[in-house]
């Protein structure tokens, strides 16, 4: 069991950073975001991961000095004339006693506080100041002195950048001086006299060393070069050792080394090093679990770096189960994502030159979004979490075909971010409940569906009906359209010769879905490409084919063979699909990258 989960269950209220408000800070206008006790933070490139990481430390790490808290121009949000930053933190579940010492009348009945940092910038004169405030709601806050605070409420903060070599040394060393401090009297006597043991050991190692024949000639030479430089070196001489004659201090700086068929290597490569660092961090937190002079918050960035994909789903999963403090991280790493609680996802986004988050961070929303899903949530790769755009398309024929268009029409989704999902008959709304919950932008290709009534001799519109019923759930009324929808009863009990007005008004309302982003084929995929400028292209590939027929039904047979065909038309060298730029088939695709364009437009 998560030992998160464990505490709770047994009732142990853990301190935690609830929420953080950012208001003219960097590039965060005004967000309120929400975090969980093991909170990930994904997005682009970009979009402010570090910054929001960064407000957290102003108010809790310890690392940054005095200079570090001053205000920059470059601090105060850009797009619009503000003056004005804002960090404010919720903690809740405020009972550890070292903490409500220090904020005495400044936690709420219902074990509140709220720590603030506020900065302001002079338009006239660009003179900055800064302040810091705490109190019992986000209304009752008074000046305080600093970050008088940081002994007993603190945060480790572990940067993408990290020097793992340096960590470990510094992780290693305070992991044995924790352990050090939490032995019994027995322990520690047992350890004085193994201490002594190794004092003689050390003693007759350096006396054992110095009698080797290279090593005692070397120290013979070096001392005599020491005498001919100064005539003080006569007093003292240089010896070679073991590094230490003290056992203290020659137990606290073992190295670590990796240990395989009883030789020694030494801990190398990236990957292994971050591993070890994370396992060393854990194992510290194990330790200080019970202090009762500190609360400690983590944060680390990209923790994925240099490990391969069974790793990072692995790794996730340790600093979820592992870690018994409150932890934020960052990632890009879409196995990482996976192993992740969908609630425990804050994912960052731009809208209008800001960034904001899904939901207002962790949210159960998505939680439920996931959960209606079920075991299909496979479907959805990890990937489409860091999309700013998702174009969901029916099945495998029409993934293939918009991934292949993408190239003739010479356009760079890893670029643009766009990922192409295929619902294959799970039913777009699914997808979009997901994808809406993260605030991730979509767009809808379907076909334009016109099916016979179960029982009956006439149809009804189903393709239409269904970007209906996904506008009905996901989006705002609009008036126009509404007023259409007055009528939606003719796509219902058509005569299969549809009659002018019906399909007049089909027309119509198809055009008007696409306002919304939901893309209807004339019919469908295969009838549509063979009714554009790829039909000769189409009629060639399928020449030697149907030499033997007089009639063919060439659209019969893209349908039969559907996505293998689709396979083998698209890998044909002389396929040109750059002929469909300005056709109907490209709007879809076309419209991702208007999204995109519009999401980071520059004016």
């Amino acid at each position: 069991m998560n030992k998160f989960k464990e505490l709770l269950i047994r009732g142990v209220f853990l301190l935690l950073i609830s929420s953080i408000n950012l208001n003219g800070f960097r590039n965060y206008e005004k967000a309120v975001i929400n975090f969980q006790p093991k909170t990930l933070i994904i997005g682009s490139n970009d979009i402010g991961k570090s910054n929001l990481l960064y407000a957290l430390r102003i108010l809790l790490d310890k690392s940054l000095s005095e200079a570090d808290l001053e205000p920059t121009d470059s601090d105060f949000f850009a797009y619009k004339d503000t003056n004005k930053i804002e960090i404010i933190l919720k903690f809740i579940n405020v009972a550890d006693e070292c903490v409500v010492s220090n904020f005495k009348g400044k936690i709420s009945d219902s074990n509140e506080l709220f720590i603030a940092y506020k900065a302001s910038r002079d338009p006239n004169t660009g003179e900055k100041k800064h302040h810091f405030e705490a109190g019992k709601s986000i209304d009752d806050l008074d000046e305080i002195k600093g970050r008088y605070y940081l002994k007993t409420l603190n945060l480790k903060y572990v940067a993408s950048n990290r020097d793992l070599s340096a960590f470990i040394r510094k992780e290693r060393k305070n992991l044995l001086v924790d352990i050090k401090k939490s032995r019994t009297e027995s322990e520690m006597g047992f350890d004085d006299r193994y201490l002594n043991k190794i004092d003689k050991t050390l003693e007759l190692i350096n006396k054992r060393v110095r009698k080797l024949n290279y090593i005692n000639k070397a120290t013979i030479s070096i001392n005599n070069e020491l005498e001919k430089l100064s005539i003080h070196h006569r007093s003292q001489s240089i010896e070679f050792d073991v590094g230490s004659y003290d056992s203290s201090q020659f137990v606290d700086n073992l190295h670590l080394v990796s240990k395989v068929e009883n030789k020694n290597l030494s801990v190398s490569g990236d990957g292994r090093s971050n591993q070890l660092f994370m396992a060393l961090w854990a194992q510290r937190n194990e330790v200080k679990k019970d202090n009762l002079l500190e609360v400690t918050f983590y944060c680390i960035e990209e923790p994925e770096a240099h490990l391969h994909p069974h790793q990072q789903r692995k790794l996730g999963r340790y600093i979820s189960e592992e870690i018994n403090s409150q932890v934020f991280i960052t990632s890009h790493s879409p196995q990482i994502t996976s192993e992740f609680a969908p609630d425990s996802i804050v994912r960052l986004f731009t809208k209008k030159y800001k960034t904001e988050a899904a939901n207002n961070g962790c949210h159960p929303l998505l939680g439920n979004s996931v959960k209606q899903f079920g075991h299909r949530m496979s479907i959805i790769p990890s990937e489409a979490f860091f999309s700013d755009v998702v174009l969901l398309v029916e099945g495998q024929s029409e993934f293939l075909f918009y991934k292949a268009l993408a190239n003739g029409l010479d356009i760079d989704l890893d670029r643009y971010n766009i990922s192409i999902l295929m619902v294959d008959g799970v039913g777009f709304e699914h997808y979009i409940d997901v994808l809406t919950s993260l605030g991730i932008n979509f767009v809808v290709r379907t076909d334009n569906d016109f099916f016979k009534l179960p029982n009956k001799d006439t149809y009804w519109f189903a393709g239409i009906k269904r970007c209906i019923e996904i506008y009905k759930k996901f989006y705002e009324e609009d008036a126009e359209l509404e007023e259409y929808l007055e009528r939606e009863s003719l796509l219902t009990n058509v005569t299969y010769e549809i009659p002018n007005e019906i399909l007049e008004f089909s027309v119509e309302l198809k055009d008007l879905l696409k306002s919304f982003d939901l893309y209807l084929a004339e019919k469908d995929l295969e009838n549509d490409l063979h009714n554009s400028p790829l039909s000769e292209q189409i009629d060639g590939y399928f020449n030697d084919y149907f030499k033997s027929k007089k009639d063919p039904d060439i659209v019969a047979e893209m349908q039969k063979k559907k996505a293998t065909f689709m396979f083998s038309f698209l890998n044909d060298p002389n396929i040109n699909l750059s002929v469909l730029r300005n056709h109907s088939l490209a709007q879809p695709l076309l419209r991702c990258i208007e999204i995109v364009e519009e999401l980071y437009a520059t004016n």
